[in-house]
């Protein structure tokens, strides 16, 4: 069973999701918040593995109460509600460390098969999705992240910076292991080093740095 957390500080959002996701015969809804100051409570009493976060609240919002999450030892995977797909916030809490995110439009099916992603350690965001927020944050912004992303990624080798790339392509393991002449099980041992030498939570992480050390452009060099 997947055991999820939903915090919205809309009463009738969280029921509707409650209506969609509740009947899903692996899941299991353990709590419900409607501010984000409430979820680090809500999460050590009910140990979820997923939780499905709204970005905007009026008391603390969903974006605090990631980094906050996502700051602890075998914290849950994040999913982040949102309402715009090319938002600073959403951007702000994938390198917080969020998995992904879906829109509040989003079909109950597609939510749903999230959900199951994120709790499976997939990401569920789309290079496509992925390459849009990072042009939505691009220009001086990115300026100012530049340096500082290359100095984090020069403590990897030349075979785990590849693998990086490729990551940050949205490459799935098995076309990275296709590409770099490597095993899938090799690829996964790259990918985990990445995660532990960059002090990253997951992939989503890796892709925006690469991005913002300008390795998607330069080929990996």
């Amino acid at each position: 069973m997947i055991r999820l957390v939903l915090v919205d500080d809309d009463p009738l959002v969280r029921a509707g999701l409650v209506l969609m996701l509740g009947g899903a015969e692996d899941v299991e809804i353990v709590g419900e918040a409607a501010d984000g100051g409430e979820v680090e409570e809500l999460v050590d009493r009910t140990r979820p593995d997923v939780v499905l976060m709204d970005i905007r609240m009026p008391g603390v919002d969903g974006l605090t109460a990631t980094e906050r999450l996502r700051g602890r030892e075998k914290a849950p995977q994040v999913v982040v509600l949102t309402t715009f797909h090319a938002d600073e916030q959403v951007l702000r809490a994938l390198r917080a460390g969020a998995a992904g995110f879906v829109l509040k439009d989003t079909p109950p099916a597609e939510i749903l098969a999230a959900v199951r992603r994120v709790a499976a350690g997939d990401p569920v965001l789309s290079p496509t999705v992925t390459r849009q927020l990072m042009e939505h944050a691009a220009g001086s912004a990115l300026d100012t992240r530049r340096s500082g992303a290359r100095s984090r990624m020069a403590v990897l080798n030349e075979r785990e910076r590849e693998v990086a790339v490729e990551v940050g392509r949205g490459s799935s393991n098995a076309e990275i292991a296709a590409g770099l002449f490597m095993s899938v099980a090799t690829v996964k041992t790259h990918v985990s080093r990445i995660l532990a030498k960059l002090g990253l939570n997951n992939r989503v992480q890796i892709a925006l740095l690469a991005y913002d050390a300008g390795l998607l452009e330069e080929g990996g060099h």
